[in-house]
């Protein structure tokens, strides 16, 4: 099974879509494919958000569209069915761990502190998500991380914004940071979708 980098390539920002409608949804992965995404994260936040994904794989067949919010395994079940190209979770448990060993496409769990960074070590993940990881301990917690789990590389998602995203990604044990700061709840109630396409492009320049 490929991993979840691998998916990311050279795109090193996982934009986060939260929609309250289908077409909303669509609406802002449009918005982030103008500016060369083609990943992104449709959080499970909205009663819309499985027609979310469902819609976007329809018409953006292209774009790589991921699950996150897993929060069960009927969550992660019903995020399958909808076509997720791959899940994140916000944090894990032997339990999710025991069927994300079935589950057929890439996985990101959840951590915020170091048992939870060596349980997913011991499950066999190199690949993790950090969150939410300004109150997690942010940049000098991925510093010590990165001195313990060298093998072990983030996705730091809560927190991060235009401001400090990029001070993340300086970091070796950064793959890619997420955040919604990138479409911004405001852009998307006011249909301003060329503004989320301009902040995707400043975060990818």
């Amino acid at each position: 099974m490929s991993s979840f980098s691998s998916l990311m390539g050279t795109q090193t920002l996982l934009p986060i879509i939260q929609a309250d409608t289908a077409e909303e949804g669509l609406n802002i992965a449009k918005a982030m494919g103008a500016a060369g995404i083609h990943l992104v994260e449709v959080v499970l936040r909205t009663p819309a958000s499985y027609d979310v994904i469902k819609l976007i794989k329809k018409e953006l067949p292209d774009m790589v569209v991921g699950a996150g919010t897993i929060l069960d395994t009927d969550i992660l079940a019903k995020a399958l069915e909808a076509g997720s190209d791959y899940i994140i979770t916000p944090a894990t448990s032997p339990k999710l761990y025991e069927a994300f060993a079935k589950c057929p496409v890439p996985v990101l769990p959840g951590v915020s502190t170091a048992s939870d960074i060596l349980l997913a070590y011991e499950y066999g993940y190199t690949e993790v998500k950090l969150f939410p990881a300004s109150l997690a301990g942010g940049i000098p917690f991925l510093k010590a991380m990165g001195s313990v789990f060298q093998t072990m590389k983030f996705n730091p998602t809560g927190g991060i914004n235009a401001g400090n995203f990029a001070d993340f990604l300086a970091l070796d044990n950064v793959i890619a940071v997420g955040g919604t700061w990138v479409a911004d709840k405001k852009w998307v109630k006011s249909g301003d979708w060329a503004a989320i396409t301009a902040a995707c492009k400043e975060a990818l320049s």
